[in-house]
């Protein structure tokens, strides 16, 4: 108790008060930036004045007999009064006893976002709710949800330095217990200093921390988290972070969009099937162009040779070099359109991007047709619904074109079975990344390519090994008009 009195006397925010209530000394202390001054004026220190008034002031235990206020607590341990100092509690002594205090959350929502918008996540079509910075909101919004009690939440603090609070979520009876016990496991075996964002525990809670793609699920969104419940999986958030982290995750979660099921079965199949055909473009396209260009003209059919050669008859750089020029480009302008204010980024990515092609072009440094193939090609990278996966597929891009520019189009194939083996060898949580496709499980297959109708897809996926197998039963609907058959 007396080196936690030094370090806290320390701090300027620290404020200590001593009253002087029925002949008795109390002694209020507090983190100033961390509690609410007003609540405590209003609350402890007006009860504290008019009840000692009418009663003696015999102990601590007078306090949580006249303010009914959960999470209060009396304890003597110098570990539980720091942990609960920084968390916007105030500790009250009674007398001359200073090892044994009145630990009474008073803590402060100063500061938290208000606005939960879904800004990096947007669907034209559904609900816009997502999380904020504020571990208890994120929670409020789930059970508002998922009105059961089954929904189960259970925190652990993690941050040598921070002391962060982590919430793993699951709903008891649908979750396998062999998945939550996995993911407790390695959240408990942390050693970490500050956890920043929920983004930190994904990289290491990974079964995989060399591979570029991501394991786990990151969003914003309420709908989808969801969704990731109620199908079995596990949610995973920090405290000052609003993104959760869902898993196990399969390759096909990162190119499923909300709006899939907001939309009639048949146009979100067809959107996703966009998605993932604008995944695979992005990421061979460059790579091809380059492997075609330098060792296999025999391939382009004869009407398209004359304006490939016309176009590329001024530049003077091999097209490996030409392509590198035009990707490192739009990679520049996508940093500095994302790291400027935003309208600013706006006028700069389509300004920039006018004028940087227009200008490459006219000095000879690239061709028409190559500005057109990045540009698809940046444009089908975004098109994937989670960030972090358009981040993988623009980076995979540059191994690509290297081995084209190598090996041609055997350098492409080299790539492609590196690539294939890497993913398939992928696990999160110990689950396939690669399932339904490898290993193949048939009836999973309704929801990874296209997104079957809801009369089809009423089992949750199997290879999480769910509890309860069913959603719900699917039943015919009625098909007649009964006021007609009245009449």
């Amino acid at each position: 108790m007396d080196q936690l009195k030094e370090l806290t006397e320390l701090s300027a925010d620290f404020k200590t008060v001593s009253i002087s209530l029925a002949n008795q000394k109390q002694t209020v202390s507090y983190y100033k930036s961390l509690i609410n001054e007003k609540l405590l004026q209003d609350t402890l220190l007006h009860t504290m004045q008019h009840r000692t008034a009418d009663a003696a002031f015999d102990d601590l235990e007078a306090i949580r007999k006249w303010l009914p206020i959960e999470d209060m607590e009396i304890t003597d341990d110098p570990a539980a009064i720091q942990s609960k100092l920084m968390q916007g509690h105030i500790m009250v002594r009674f007398g001359a006893d200073e090892s044994r205090v009145a630990l009474i959350p008073f803590a402060s929502k100063q500061g938290l976002r208000k606005n939960n918008d879904t800004e990096n996540e947007f669907s034209v079509v559904g609900p816009k709710v997502g999380f904020v910075e504020d571990l208890d909101t994120n929670i409020h919004l789930l059970r508002s949800q998922i009105n059961i009690p089954n929904l189960i939440v259970k925190e652990i603090t993690i941050g040598s330095i921070s002391q962060t609070k982590v919430a793993i979520v699951y709903i008891h009876g649908i979750t396998n217990e062999r998945t939550v016990r996995t993911i407790e496991q390695r959240l408990d075996d942390i050693d970490f200093e500050v956890v920043f964002d929920s983004s930190q525990l994904d990289q290491i809670i990974s079964d995989n921390s060399l591979s570029p793609f991501p394991l786990f699920v990151s969003t914003e969104r309420r709908d989808r988290v969801v969704y990731a419940l109620i199908s079995g999986q596990v949610a995973v958030i920090s405290n000052g972070s609003p993104y959760f982290i869902t898993g196990p995750s399969t390759l096909f979660d990162f190119f499923i969009s909300p709006e899939d099921y907001y939309l009639p079965w048949i146009l979100g199949s067809f959107f996703r099937l966009i998605r993932i055909f604008g995944v695979i473009f992005s990421l061979f396209a460059t790579s091809m162009y380059v492997a075609i260009m330098t060792y296999h003209y025999e391939v382009i059919p004869k009407g398209l040779l004359g304006p490939l050669i016309f176009s590329r008859l001024n530049v003077p750089f091999p097209p490996v070099l030409e392509v590198l020029f035009l990707e490192l480009t739009i990679e520049f302008l996508r940093e500095a359109g994302a790291r400027l204010p935003t309208k600013i980024g706006q006028t700069l990515g389509i300004v920039g991007g006018i004028i940087v092609g227009q200008a490459a072009v006219e000095a000879a440094l690239t061709s028409n047709i190559l500005i057109i193939i990045v540009s698809l090609s940046a444009l089908a990278s975004f098109a994937t619904p989670i960030y972090k996966m358009s981040n993988t597929i623009r980076f995979l891009r540059f191994p690509f074109i290297v081995l084209s520019a190598l090996w041609g189009g055997l350098g492409m194939f080299i790539g492609i079975c590196f690539l294939i083996v890497h993913i398939t060898r992928l696990e999160s949580l110990g689950s396939p990344y690669t399932v339904p496709v490898y290993p193949l499980r048939f009836k999973d297959l309704k929801d990874s390519f296209i997104r079957s109708s809801y009369q089809s897809s009423n089992m949750r996926p199997r290879y999480l090994r769910p509890k309860a197998l069913f959603r719900y039963i699917p039943k015919p609907t009625a098909r007649r008009n009964e006021d007609h058959e009245e009449q």
